[in-house]
């Protein structure tokens, strides 16, 4: 029983990290396409 119990309890926790390291690259991707974009705006009033 308390190793069914540690495997869930395991399982939920590398699922979670799992969902906020996805996050976290998602966020990182769509602050980087700003930035790109940003940075060729900038280029085309140059």
């Amino acid at each position: 029983m308390a190793d069914n119990y540690l495997e869930k309890k395991m399982e939920d926790l590398q699922a979670r990290k799992a969902k906020e390291a996805r996050q976290k690259q998602i966020a990182w991707k769509k602050r980087m396409d700003a930035y790109r974009k940003k940075l060729e705006e900038q280029q085309k009033k140059d």
